[in-house]
């Protein structure tokens, strides 16, 4: 009995920012009280008024407590409403994204963190399977030197999702500089690696961290296995390690991961058995996307599943992995490395891009991907054609809103 009213009292302590409302809804309680017991007597018309305007007062003051009081409550959890934003712009807009369509997405890079910014605008039914093969910078020194699994990939993923006010999500983008051990690694990065360490799971950091950064979804690794990714060239030479396979420059005929059969983690099989829409990409095709797909569960429930499957191609292509390539050759790479049900469309973007662009990409031999509809469609899988790039610092880019308006259109197909 003592320890109850010791937390009750705790609810009262100085700096919670819970008593004044608790006292202002209170008072509003009391005026209520007062001015409806005599509201209904024959006095004379100017106490009724008085008693009418009291009880308005009441209303009006109980409810800005209510409202203020949970208000407190909320910005504990709902990290936009210590921002000033409306209390019932937030609870509306909660619920309506909860309500959203049940989305998968696979890939990896920053293709996949694009599509899940503007998705997640949408739907918090988010759930992004995010390949776990990385071996490259910051990623590929953390995995050597503490044996833990790149966060790269998942990092741009968890922020892409986070609905943590600006200022965090810079912080866990933020990159070290200069000459110290940490050059070149992201604050994230780290975060994720230490935070493997005190919970002694991957998988459990990354639902720590979701929490962290309030996500809308989830982002879940495709497998929990330490897996290597090794590509297999037309002259029949290897390479071994995802960031040195486009360095090569040369013609990919598969790529597999080592060991050969990883499991998959049951968070991301659950989630495609529950989605409507699975998407795979954009993204690198080779390097993020197949490895997903080379995980024998993952490629079997997508193949199985009756959620409208769609591929996102890349707009152009990438130097050492899909040189040369059309959409029909992105597609046949992706089914020759799992299942022909792998996909139902395929979308292909068919804005116009400035030749000035285009130019600046040709002199590292990356050309637009050649749309050749008819093949694909002869082959089984419908075609969409969308503008759905940008151009960015002469970059081409994903638009994220006109992307994630083309993913919520095939909800109309289910």
């Amino acid at each position: 009995m003592k320890a109850m009213s010791t937390g009750i009292l705790k609810w009262f302590y100085p700096g919670i920012g819970i008593k004044r409302w608790v006292v202002l809804s209170a008072f509003g309680v009391a005026l209520l009280i007062l001015g409806t017991a005599n509201l209904r007597s024959e006095e004379f018309w100017l106490i009724q008024f008085l008693d009418a305007l009291v009880v308005i007062s009441g209303i009006i003051i109980l409810i800005l407590g209510i409202k203020r009081l949970m208000r407190s409550f909320i910005a504990a959890f709902v990290p936009s409403a210590s921002r000033g934003d409306e209390l019932i712009d937030i609870l509306y807009q909660k619920k309506q994204l909860s309500r959203g369509p049940r989305i998968v997405t696979v890939g990896g890079g920053t293709g996949l963190s694009v599509i899940l910014s503007g998705l997640k605008n949408y739907t918090s039914n988010i759930s992004a399977i995010v390949t776990v093969a990385d071996s490259g910078g910051s990623s590929g020194r953390l995995r050597q030197q503490f044996d833990v699994l790149p966060p790269g990939d998942i990092r741009n993923c968890l922020v892409a999702l986070a609905d943590a006010p600006t200022l965090m999500r810079d912080l866990f983008q933020f990159r070290f500089d200069g000459n110290s051990e940490f050059s070149g690694h992201s604050f994230g990065n780290l975060f994720l690696m230490v935070m493997s360490r005190l919970t002694g799971d991957f998988e459990k950091a990354i639902k720590e961290t979701s929490k962290v950064l309030a996500l809308r979804g989830q982002v879940i690794p495709s497998t929990l296995g330490d897996v290597t990714l090794v590509a297999y060239y037309s002259d029949g030479s290897t390479v071994v390690g995802e960031d040195q396979i486009p360095k090569a420059r040369k013609v990919i005929n598969r790529v597999s991961l080592t060991p050969e059969y990883p499991a998959a983690t049951p968070d991301a099989l659950k989630a495609i058995r529950e989605a409507q829409i699975i998407v795979l990409g954009p993204g690198s095709l080779y390097t993020s996307i197949i490895p997903n797909l080379l995980i024998k569960e993952i490629s079997r429930e997508i193949a199985k599943s009756e959620a409208i499957k769609v591929y996102v191609c890349n707009v152009m292509t990438q130097p050492g992995e899909t040189d040369g390539y059309s959409v029909c050759d992105h597609i046949k790479a992706l089914v020759s490395h799992s299942h022909p049900h792998i996909l139902d469309y395929c979308v292909i973007n068919n804005g116009e891009v400035p030749k000035e662009v285009l130019k600046r990409y040709s002199q590292d031999s990356s050309v637009l991907v050649t749309n050749d509809r008819k093949k694909v469609e002869s082959i089984g899988y419908r075609v969409i054609e969308e503008d759905f790039s940008t151009i960015a610092d002469g970059v081409i880019r994903h638009d994220p809103e006109k992307l994630a308006k083309i993913i919520l259109s095939f909800i109309e197909e289910i």
